[in-house]
């Protein structure tokens, strides 16, 4: 009889020590909760729900852009080639080599003109038997404060003049924007590459 009695004690104190932990446990899980709720993810995501949409504007830009792969100060950098991909006069960007650039953009297509922003991103020779590139830049315009447009497109060189590329986004005064750059060739060395191209964009942006 005694040794019935110490087990049930004994289950007894197990029980209460598994309704204990069993306690904590969800505690714990409480505490985790509201920890959860109140997470700058959420504060983050209750500020992005107060942005409204406005009417969209359209914006038309006119510039010039300079990409220099000659000299001592270029503007454009190899970083990667495939095997057997080697520059030469007439192929200055040969089929799988990757650029990175930081090209400067001007008001007129002399050098010389007034500097109105920046672009830079990486562009890549995808065309196996005609030159064309595929471009991801960010366009950052002076003028905007800053405020900058993305262009991520294929860009046919050898289609000549009024191709076409995409713009895919913005940020700053040109948020949300979409739209097309309209390009011309203004000045191309085939024997470096170095180039001048003339872009009007139009953008719709909020």
């Amino acid at each position: 009889m005694q040794n019935q009695s110490s087990g049930l004690i004994q289950n007894e104190i197990q029980f209460l020590k598994t309704e204990n932990a069993m306690r904590r446990t969800l505690s714990v899980l409480a505490v985790l909760l509201l920890l959860l709720a109140f997470h700058p993810r959420n504060a983050a995501d209750a500020h992005a729900h107060r942005f409204r949409l406005g009417k969209e504007k359209v914006t038309n830009l006119h510039f010039y852009l300079h990409d220099t792969l000659s000299g001592r100060d270029p503007t454009a950098v190899p970083v990667a080639r495939g095997a057997g991909a080697t520059p030469r006069p007439g192929d200055p960007t040969p089929f799988s080599s990757v650029y990175v650039v930081d090209d400067v953009l001007t008001e007129g297509p002399e050098r010389t003109s007034r500097v109105v922003g920046s672009a830079q991103g990486l562009y890549a020779s995808t065309g196996r038997h005609a030159l064309g590139l595929v471009l991801g830049i960010d366009f950052a315009l002076n003028d905007y404060n800053g405020s900058s447009f993305v262009v991520f497109s294929r860009n046919p060189v050898a289609d000549g003049d009024g191709r076409e590329l995409a713009v895919v986004g913005g940020r700053g005064a040109f948020r949300m924007a979409r739209g097309f750059a309209l390009l011309r060739t203004h000045y191309l060395n085939t024997g470096n590459g170095d180039a001048i191209i003339e872009y009007n964009v139009t953008l719709l942006h909020q």
